[in-house]
């Protein structure tokens, strides 16, 4: 599913979700897949600190993400601040971060138990 700048933020403020997206560079692969997250609740919590290792943005950054057909998530599995191309994105699925309870079992299930080569793989498919 394709959704608009505002659409993806919207669902990512209450959910983790899993994009699929072409890179805007020319690397190998050239799709990637992420885990994405805008959830204040989340990522702000002493486990969104601890675990996925969240920090708030430090500085406005230098332009305007949205003009540029980006949108600025943070990536789970990088455990950093990332732009993805909006238009060359598409919505695999979603995990609902509400109440944070659900996000944190899916994440001790599944995300928690991933080698660094399972995580490489999934980012790859």
């Amino acid at each position: 599913m394709k959704l608009s700048i505002g659409g993806l933020k919207q669902l990512c403020q209450i959910n983790i979700v899993e994009l699929k997206f072409i890179r805007r560079t020319r690397v190998t692969p050239p799709t990637r897949r992420m885990l994405a997250t805008l959830d204040p609740m989340i990522l702000n919590s002493e486990l969104g600190k601890k675990i996925l290792n969240f920090k708030p943005p430090v500085k406005i950054p230098p332009y305007d993400a949205a003009s540029k057909g980006l949108l600025t998530v943070w990536d789970i599995l990088f455990q950093d601040w990332r732009n993805i191309p909006v238009e060359a994105c598409e919505v695999v699925s979603t995990v609902a971060s509400r109440p944070p309870e659900k996000f944190w079992d899916y994440f001790n299930k599944v995300i928690g138990k991933m080698t660094a080569q399972q995580k490489a793989a999934f980012m790859s498919k």
